[in-house]
């Protein structure tokens, strides 16, 4: 990689040190000393809540597990979040890092991201090879972490070793789809010396990208390693890495025709790449990523941990994208499809991410109650350096139907990037009372501490913010039997807002409130032996910022401020179900979203936001054969509700609302003694032609064709 190489030289002296490390241990373990007992793998922790179950937590979660995400075939992590109802599509784009909106808001990608429970950057492709499961917290996230959007947080969990020495993992995985994409893969686990002390789990995967979106051909790999190493009965080491790299043709979308009631275009194929030309270049997303943490049971219970991790990103952000009509509106297309087509380059793009962890937590008696305390310390860092410029060029006018290019004479314009240094220090303390036998008060204060600088990369604008913010949580919850649990929650999240730096702006330069989030909570949850119920009531208000009015590229137009808040309420219900030969699941949100209190914006109050869908469903039906050995096959339903795609005053279209129904098969077999799963997944099974989703970014609306009918098939040898 180019450009700063010795922060990456450091990166690789970790990497090589782990991996002598870990050969050391090994060597090491077959003279271990007597005391050595730990047998089990530590509990699993749901980011931040230790090993308290799901089903006793007082608040709303999913968790994507290994063997869900192998069988939907999850590249990205737009392809398993699909499968919660309270989860869609935000200015989703192909070849670029995910954007995903819960509840209606938006997730910031520098902000809204775990991985291991440490903060991380999602501003860059996540590969899923090395992933054992994926959390989803809902909600405000305050007492998780001090700066977030309030959708929630999305955790990764990487695959660890296995627990016993007996089990060994050896799995090699083909896959060939959707469109032409070409994918293997190896996931080798086990565990090392007489006592089996030190485990490794390693992943590498190779995938030649040729996708159902016409043009958009590339190439991916990542190569990954976890290790642990149980030193004694009470302190375990775990450290891991991974490497990876994405570069592909990036490709941009639809938009409305002129204005008017037939604006709306009806649904394309989704194939069509309207935007390629011979001159796009892919996008490059390269990452280095490492983590190493430290578990110790002092006495009494109590357990000190510390981890790090450090994330180093690199990027080429290339895009060939379209804009508006040339000879009317600049924020869709003409009426007739011709639209200017523009060539986005900003090379070299570094973001580096670095996180210090350290808590210490266990029981206690206080007051006449038992209590479990946790009292945690947070430091991090996100540094951006950029290139000096961006560029983009005006390439000329195309159009969405016919294709073709009139070239432009249009030159290339340039300005200047931002570059950025983000600190935060965060002290928590959480503190689960048991008031009764089965009646729990979760209290939790989290002090966040911000200092930020930014300045253009020509020296000019430059900003240093520095404040400090409270965060509280509450909760109560109740076990009604031994079956059934409701709890109620307060709580407030964060979130930091970028400085206005250009010309346009009358406030340039100068920092802004951090916009402080709340959110109320009512659940209902249900276990039984086989079969699960969540029914969930959430109401969140978060602030508003506008630009104003009469915003342009105009010196000194806009104004950046705060503008009445959007207001989301909502009902999320989900059940899952296991039966003899019958697995049925699915999940639901209805979604009151709206924009108040605005004293800028007026006519903005009372109206939805846009690219919200009012409802969203998803559904899963799986038959396991009782004549067939080894043989399932299943059916999984989504359908997403109406959404806005205009303001009222610019038309108040709306796109329709969709349905989709994907088809799998898995038949679990031995061939010569070698044990494989052979899967044939099909999406969109009826070659539905639909709009997935309406964003507005960058002054522009945006239509989003839903994938065609795509076939992709896997077979998974087990060594």
């Amino acid at each position: 990689m180019s450009g700063t190489p010795g922060l990456f030289e450091v990166s690789r002296k970790r990497c090589a040190m782990a991996l002598c490390l870990a050969a050391a241990t090994s060597a090491w373990a077959e003279h271990p000393p007597a005391e050595i007992t730990v047998t089990a793998e530590l509990p699993v922790r749901v980011s931040g809540f230790d090993d308290v179950p799901l089903k006793e937590l007082p608040f709303s979660a999913t968790l994507m597990d290994q063997a869900t995400l192998r069988d939907i075939g999850a590249q990205r992590i737009t392809d398993a979040l699909r499968l919660d109802a309270s989860v869609s599509d935000s200015y989703n784009l192909p070849a670029y890092w995910d954007k995903l909106s819960v509840r209606g808001f938006a997730l910031n990608n520098r902000d809204n991201y775990r991985r291991e429970d440490l903060p991380i950057s999602a501003e860059t492709i996540i590969a899923m090879d090395n992933k054992e499961r994926i959390e989803l917290l809902k909600g405000t996230s305050g007492m998780q972490s001090g700066t977030s959007a309030p959708g929630g947080l999305v955790n990764y969990v990487i695959k660890r070793a296995p627990t016993h020495a007996e089990k060994t993992i050896r799995d090699i995985t083909l896959s060939y789809g959707p469109g032409n994409n070409r994918l293997v893969a190896a996931d080798l686990g086990g565990r090392l010396g007489e006592f089996a002390d030190v485990g490794y789990r390693f992943n590498v995967a190779h995938e030649e990208l040729d996708p159902y979106l016409r043009d958009t051909q590339g190439h991916r790999h990542l190569v990954a390693l976890a290790m642990d190493w149980r030193i004694n009965a009470r302190s375990r080491l775990e450290w891991e890495f991974e490497q990876s790299h994405h570069e592909q043709i990036g490709v941009n979308f639809y938009s409305l025709l002129g204005s008017g009631a037939n604006a709306l275009p009806a649904p394309v194929d989704g194939t069509r790449n309207i935007t390629r030309q011979p001159t796009s270049l892919p996008g490059v997303f390269d990452g280095l990523t490492g983590s190493l943490r430290l578990k110790h049971l002092l006495d009494n219970g109590w357990v000190w941990q510390t981890q790090y991790g450090a994330q180093r990103l690199r990027a080429d952000d290339r895009l060939t994208y379209a804009s508006g009509c040339a000879t009317g509106p600049t924020d869709r297309f003409c009426a007739n499809g011709d639209f200017q087509i523009h060539d986005f380059r900003s090379d070299n793009e570094h973001r580096h991410s670095d996180a210090l962890q350290t808590d210490v937590r266990g029981q206690l008696v206080l007051g006449g109650f038992e209590h479990h305390v946790k009292l945690g310390l947070l430091r991090q860092r996100q540094i951006k350096r950029m290139p000096d410029t961006a560029a983009v060029t005006l390439l000329g006018s195309t159009n969405a139907y016919t294709g073709g290019l009139t070239p432009s004479a249009g030159t290339t314009q340039y300005w200047q990037n931002t570059n950025s240094s983000d600190y935060s220090t965060e002290v928590s303390l959480n503190d689960r009372v048991r008031l009764a036998e089965r009646t729990t008060l979760w209290l939790g204060l989290r002090h966040t501490q911000l200092n930020r600088q930014s300045v253009q990369t020509n020296g000019e604008q430059e900003v240093k913010d520095a404040r400090g913010v409270s965060t509280p949580w509450l909760a109560l919850s109740q076990q009604l039997t031994e079956i059934h649990t409701v709890y109620v929650s307060y709580g407030q999240g964060l979130e930091a807002q970028a400085v206005p730096n250009q010309n346009s702006y009358t406030n340039k330069g100068q920092p802004l409130p951090a916009l402080r989030s709340t959110q109320r909570e009512v659940g209902l949850k249900s276990q039984w032996d086989r079969t699960h119920l969540q029914v969930t009531w959430f109401d969140v208000a978060r602030p508003v910022t506008t630009d104003g009015l009469n915003c342009t590229a105009a010196i000194n137009s806009c104004t950046r401020q705060i503008d009445g808040q959007a207001h989301h309420q909502g009902l999320e219900l989900s059940a899952h179900a296991k039966l003899t030969q019958w697995s049925l699941g699915g999940s639901a949100m209805w979604l009151d979203a709206q924009r108040e209190n605005a004293t800028v914006e007026t006519s903005s109050n009372g109206q939805r936001p846009l690219n919200v869908p009012q409802y969203i469903l998803r559904g899963m039906l799986e038959h396991r054969s009782a004549h067939i050995v080894g043989w399932r096959s299943g059916l999984r339903v989504s359908r997403e509700g109406e959404r806005n795609v205009t303001e009222k005053d610019k038309g108040d279209l709306k796109l329709p609302a969709w349905t989709t129904v994907d088809a799998s098969t898995h038949y679990d077999t031995k061939v010569n003694n070698l044990a494989s799963t052979w899967t044939l997944a099909i999406h969109n099974l009826a070659n539905k032609h639909y709009w997935r989703e309406s964003p507005k970014q960058y002054g522009q609306y945006f239509l989003y064709p839903g994938a065609p009918r795509t076939i992709r098939a896997t077979v998974q040898f087990h060594l």
